[in-house]
């Protein structure tokens, strides 16, 4: 970039002064989307890294309002931060695994969508042991969200893959988000509305409880749920794709 454009200093960290509260916004906005270990300070903390180098990288001259050029790096900072902190060990992901291979077993089995009970007897475990895997497992949407700029299904698409598949997905992601579409008319219809008033909507736990009229911790397990049956329809679309 030519010197000649760049931010005066005094500008710059005017910039920066003014747009502290959209770090804070956006963070508390993607602390809600992740497991309760990661802290809105570590997002504000990497999101005002994003916004100090928005702020010296900006050219007024080309019309751009700053909101829109910062929002971008601020938002990139803060994952780049989550997947630095990818805090999930292997016998998580193995755990993950494990079920969704349940799900597609009794899935083929049964011609339907499995029950919690008949997964939880497939891994034989007792349902509450079902429901407390379900509570470890919220730890993988960490390592898995995103911001999508083209659209809401790419969120769930990219918590519906397995992050560690390749980046040759990248290439696919059209092909992904076109079958996705089509898995999410397969799951049960409680769990796709969670899904949406989640990921698009970007509800609270909280909030989506209400609507249902049930307890965050069971929203937080539906929705994992939610997350494993799309993995285990998907997984041998991508399987295929892998194989290329």
């Amino acid at each position: 970039m030519s010197t000649a454009h760049a931010v005066e200093p005094t500008l710059r960290d005017q910039l920066v002064m003014a747009h502290v509260d959209l770090v804070k916004a956006l963070a508390y906005r993607l602390r809600r989307r992740l497991p309760a270990q990661v802290e809105v300070a570590e997002l504000v903390s990497a999101g005002v890294l994003g916004l100090i180098d928005a702020a010296s990288r900006y050219q007024p001259a080309l019309g751009v309002p700053f909101d829109a050029f910062a929002r971008r790096r601020i938002q990139g900072a803060m994952l780049d931060a989550l997947r630095g902190l990818d805090r999930v060990p292997r016998s998580i992901r193995r755990m993950q695994r494990q079920a969704e291979e349940a799900i597609t077993r009794l899935r083929q089995t049964l011609g339907r969508e499995p029950e919690a009970g008949e997964i939880a007897a497939d891994l034989s475990i007792t349902p509450e042991q079902y429901d407390q895997m379900l509570d470890e497992l919220r730890v993988v949407e960490m390592a898995s969200v995103r911001v999508a700029d083209d659209g809401d299904s790419c969120r769930l698409v990219e918590l519906a893959i397995d992050p560690e598949s390749g980046p040759y997905l990248q290439l696919e992601r059209r092909e992904l988000t076109r079958r996705l579409a089509a898995a999410l008319t397969q799951i049960p219809e409680r769990e796709r509305q969670i899904l949406a008033l989640s990921y698009v909507e970007e509800l609270t736990l909280a909030e989506i409880g209400r609507v249902f009229g049930i307890g965050e911790s069971r929203v937080s397990q539906l929705r994992t749920q939610a997350v494993m049956r799309l993995r285990s329809i998907l997984r041998p679309s991508i399987a295929t794709v892998e194989a290329h």
